[in-house]
């Protein structure tokens, strides 16, 4: 990834609190595994951004690199990379998430 790419993803991951990398937007998720994100996030009742990556290339191949994660959605707090769809999904159910997410934000 250049350096260019870093910055940009570098600037989404730390000026949102929560962002999620992924296939469309939370209004209109674009694959099965970006819409489990997004629903799990929104029955939280949390405040969350999304990019999408269908719409820019460099952002959807360099996030890949940028987590050493190789699929898409993933899940920024705080800065921290936390998963993608089935992370997020084991979280959910065993109230690791809520936890992480109330305890992230209150810092």
């Amino acid at each position: 990834m250049d350096l260019e790419t870093k910055k940009r993803i570098e600037a989404l991951v730390n000026s949102n609190s929560i962002i999620v990398f992924m296939k469309g937007n939370k209004l209109m998720p674009q694959c099965g595994f970006s819409n489990n994100v997004v629903q799990i996030l929104n029955s939280l009742g949390i405040h969350f951004e999304t990019f999408d990556v269908l719409e820019d290339m460099e952002i959807r191949e360099g996030i890949k690199e940028y987590s050493d994660w190789p699929t898409i959605p993933q899940v920024y707090l705080k800065g921290e990379f936390l998963g993608g769809s089935d992370i997020l999904i084991e979280m959910y159910n065993s109230g690791e998430l809520r936890e992480k997410i109330e305890i992230a934000l209150a810092t």
